[in-house]
Parts: structure tokens; sequence; C-alpha cells
């Protein structure tokens, strides 16, 4: 459960970053105005706002995201979410249950399109020294 918790806290850190570092990506935040979550279907989670282009999350769960990505549990839920072919690991747990999506797939797709910009730091000691 704690490695779930803290992939989710470190992806907002990594969009900042990518955000903040490729002019792309930036562009594809620019305007957007959208809250999303991520959890497990037992209710551990987290929210995402994208507003004024920038990403903020918080812990917890909101009421009305514009689409939600629920996995069967927190461990399946850090296996997608860390898994080095993501898009192959992501129809994986769809067809075998583990993830399911509600929601607006037009903005789930976007989301997909933004996470085509993150780049996990060759060394973990970096993600921390450059992040800030």
């Amino acid at each position: 459960m704690l490695k779930f918790r803290f992939l989710l806290w470190a992806l907002t850190k990594l969009l900042q970053r990518a955000i903040r570092r490729n002019p792309g990506c930036a562009k594809l935040v620019k305007g957007k105005s959208l809250v999303f979550q991520i959890q497990t279907e037992g209710g551990v989670g987290r929210y995402f706002t994208v507003a004024d282009g920038k990403i903020k999350s918080a812990a917890g769960l909101t009421e009305k995201p514009a689409f939600t990505l629920s996995f069967r549990n927190a461990e399946r839920g850090f296996a997608i979410l860390s898994a080095k072919d993501s898009k192959d690991e992501f129809l994986t747990g769809l067809r075998k249950g583990d993830l399911h999506i509600s929601g607006d797939f037009v903005e789930v797709m976007w989301f997909q399109g933004l996470t085509e910009y993150l780049q996990p730091a060759k060394n973990p000691a970096q993600f921390f020294f450059t992040t800030r």
C-alpha cells in the first residue's frame, strides 16, 4: 500500500518537472482545467488537479472527477503504473479486470498523452534534487 501511495505522490512531482522542462508538455496542459483521480477499489488514492498550466495533487478522493483509474488493489496498481511497458500493462490490466476506467475517455486519452512526457531519472537520488 505504501509503495502505491508513494508512486502517486511521485507521479505528481514527475509531471510537474515535465511541465517545467518540456515545452510540448507545458503546451499540453496550458488552458486545461481538469480533476482526475487514481485509486484502488478499496478507496485509497489521490486526486490530481490541472489548472493554469500546472498540476497539483492531494491525498484522498474527490466527488466529481473527470475520470478515474481504479485498480483492483494497491499491489496491482503499483505493478501497472510502474511497468516499463505501461501501455501493454494498462491494456492487460483492463482485460484481466485489474484496472477499471470510468468517466470521460477523451480526457483519459489526454492523460495518456501527458504521461508520454515522463522520463524517470537515471539515478533515483537525482529525482529528489532536480524536482524543486
